[in-house]
């Protein structure tokens, strides 16, 4: 897929402001910019990061997923995820619902286990489509290994901010034990804006399922609903900045402290919506057997976080993969018995009415 040109983001939509953390001051701890981390982490929960040294491998895994969607579907449905609660593999456009309604995605998009990019060339998990073998060693594995480093980093920088003991949420995202850590790559038609038309949203409003979200978009269309906002807010993309933000398990670990936001996908807006949206993400998440729980015996910070907040559950009484694997499985249109499959799909979601 050739690198396009396309329409500046438009002024005239609402956009809500990140900070933009500086990927190479924080692997040499620079404490303004982990304090300026901290604050994105523990307040909406997003922020651009720059300087992070994946922009060069971008490209390689748009152009993976552009020949995977270029096969014939009987050809992709081999490698489709299924609807038992998988996440790796294709998932065709339609297959999932993004509200209560049952409405349907408009999205598909190409999922890669973490397990089998860093046991390449054996199979750990699942077997994909040929053109994402074909860019394995080129494309595929340099962006998970990539991914991973970045990540870690920044979650060795929340455990010490956290005051948690040495290497404690690193201890929960091993490399050898089986995870649901994944890229995906996601495709969305081009749909043309139509005054006064409703949204036509392409992934329902979600917090994510993990620990953490390292994005590249060069359109717009991720929003988010910050705290005490009525009105979805979109993030502009701005060329060689990802998008981060904190998931689900990181929220849990933290005792709230660190926040997991609502967001969604629409089409991009103005001009920008006449062409095909294509997003790159990692998302690291917990091994399998990793209990989803506030980790308030090893910080008395996140301890005192818990006791301020009563009324929230921070222990969720299952697994990583079990949290995973509801979430994944009752967003699936073919699961769908009514509107309690889809709230049956969610996650730490601060209003769920929102979605």
């Amino acid at each position: 897929m050739p690198a396009l040109q396309f329409p500046e983001f438009p002024t005239d939509v609402p956009t809500h402001p990140l900070l933009v953390v500086d990927y190479a001051k924080l692997l040499v701890r620079d404490e303004a910019e982990i304090a300026k981390l901290w604050s994105a982490a523990t307040s909406l929960g997003f922020w651009y990061l720059k300087n992070h040294g994946a922009e060069d491998l971008v490209q390689g895994m748009f152009d993976m997923a552009a020949e995977t969607m270029l096969l014939p579907m009987e050809e992709k449905l081999k490698y489709e995820q299924g609807d038992g609660g998988n996440s790796f593999g294709y998932k065709a456009a339609g297959a999932n619902a993004v509200d209560a309604t049952g409405q349907p995605d408009t999205v598909e998009f190409i999922n890669i286990a973490k397990d089998d990019a860093l046991a390449w060339p054996q199979q750990a998990r699942r077997a994909y489509p040929p053109t994402v073998n074909a860019r394995m060693d080129n494309s595929v594995v340099p962006f998970v290994k990539k991914s991973v480093e970045v990540n870690n980093t920044l979650l060795q920088i929340f455990n010490d901010k956290l005051g948690l003991p040495e290497d404690a949420l690193k201890k929960r995202h091993t490399m050898e034990e089986f995870s649901g850590s994944e890229t995906r790559t996601i495709k969305n038609p081009p749909t043309p804006e139509k005054p006064n038309a409703p949204v036509k949203v392409a992934i329902g409003a979600h917090t994510d399922f993990g620990t953490l979200s390292f994005l590249h978009n060069r359109l717009g269309g991720l929003q988010v609903l910050p705290p005490g906002y009525e009105q979805w807010q979109y993030i502009k993309p701005i060329p060689g900045h990802a998008i981060c933000n904190v998931g689900d398990a990181l929220a849990l670990f933290s005792g709230g402290i660190l926040t997991s936001n609502l967001h969604r996908v629409v089409p991009p807006p103005g001009q920008q919506s006449r062409f095909e949206r294509w997003s790159l993400v990692y998302f690291t998440r917990p091994g399998n057997d990793i209990e989803l729980r506030a980790l308030t015996e090893d910080s008395p910070m996140i301890a005192e976080a818990v006791a301020r907040n009563p009324e929230k559950n921070f222990n969720t009484g299952c697994t990583a993969l079990q949290w995973f694997t509801r979430r994944i499985k009752n967003q699936r249109m073919k699961n769908r018995t009514g509107p309690e499959t889809w709230m049956s799909s969610r996650g730490t979601e601060h209003r769920v009415e929102a979605a």
